[in-house]
């Protein structure tokens, strides 16, 4: 069974405006949440830094290549482990790399016992043909705080959620839908998107927290009236402000995973981030709506984090035992 974390956060109840019938919705807050997981997080590394002489919890990021995209998020991921005091570090390897020097570099972290979590950023900036697949899954599964190997994510469908690293997207959906206060059991879920990385394992997470779970794709047929059934509403589709307000049923959890780029002559930079949701009108109909930006982002490197303190506290585990 999916365990929540225990986050000293209440949000409101949605509330409608007098004289119609239309929802202001409560925004749940990433940033606010995330915070607070990086709080109870460094309490817990500093426990370990003074009960185990001053150990830390060791990440590694393995990019190949210089995409600024993954530069960008990778830099988000090295701050947030020096908040929380996790030993982080960024190995770059050009991008005329070969896959048989990724693997063994991937084989050589894994051996490493100063390392508990080990991703790789993808996608992979390489001159040469890889194997995606076939790099993500030598990352050791006890390593895998992406939660993106075939044995984590095979575990994870079958619903062996202690035994294994939920990947970071959905887990975080799910710690922001545990902060509006509404149950999963029970409830209508509708999934927009079946990527390995956010829709196939958000359905399993739900699944297996009781939720009836539906799943919708390019292919759906009626999209409107299948997302208009859900109580629970989780969009990663990668399309700008796809999913409409007067799709969405009233009171309902939408939690949005899209990141988009959109022009707007008004910034700057020419451009604006949006989510797959659009927000102003779902905000009229929805009873709590993630921002984008400041929703899901901030969520899914705070749960990155959270795994690897995970498999720290599981090396220690393993060193008291022996």
């Amino acid at each position: 069974m999916w365990c929540f974390s225990r986050l000293p956060l209440r949000i409101g109840h949605a509330s409608r405006r007098h004289g119609d019938r239309r929802f202001v919705a409560t925004v749940v807050s990433g940033n606010k949440t995330a915070r607070l997981v990086k709080q109870r997080l460094a309490q817990q590394v500093e426990q370990m830094q003074t009960q185990f002489s001053g150990f830390r919890p060791g990440l590694v990021v393995l990019q190949v290549g210089d995409r600024d995209d993954s530069n960008l998020y990778i830099s988000s991921k090295l701050k947030a482990a020096a908040e929380i005091g996790i030993n982080a570090k960024h190995i770059r390897l050009p991008s005329c790399t070969s896959e048989d020097q990724v693997l063994r570099a991937v084989l050589a972290l894994n051996e490493d016992p100063e390392v508990h979590g080990l991703i790789v950023q993808l996608p992979l900036d390489s001159e040469k043909p890889m194997d995606q697949e076939l790099i993500t899954n030598a990352v050791s599964p006890l390593k895998d705080v992406d939660g993106l190997s075939c044995v984590n994510a095979g575990r994870l469908s079958r619903g062996e959620l202690r035994d294994c690293f939920l990947p970071c997207t959905p887990q975080g959906c799910m710690e922001l839908i545990a902060q509006t206060g509404v149950p999963v059991s029970g409830q209508n879920a509708v999934v927009i998107g079946r990527s390995k990385i956010v829709g196939a394992p958000m359905h399993d997470l739900l699944l297996w927290n009781h939720a009836t779970v539906t799943v919708c794709h390019s292919r759906t047929a009626d999209l409107p009236l299948q997302v208009s059934r859900a109580d629970i509403l989780v969009v990663g589709m990668g399309r700008a402000e796809m999913v409409r307000g007067e799709w969405i049923k009233e009171g309902a959890v939408v939690i949005d995973c899209g990141i988009n780029y959109v022009p707007d002559p008004s910034r700057s930079s020419g451009k604006r981030v949006v989510g797959d949701v659009h927000y102003a009108s779902a905000n009229e109909r929805a009873g709590f709506l993630t921002p984008v930006p400041g929703g899901v982002g901030p969520m899914t490197v705070a749960m990155l984090m959270q795994n690897t303190v995970i498999s720290a506290k599981r090396s220690l585990q393993d060193r008291t035992r022996t």
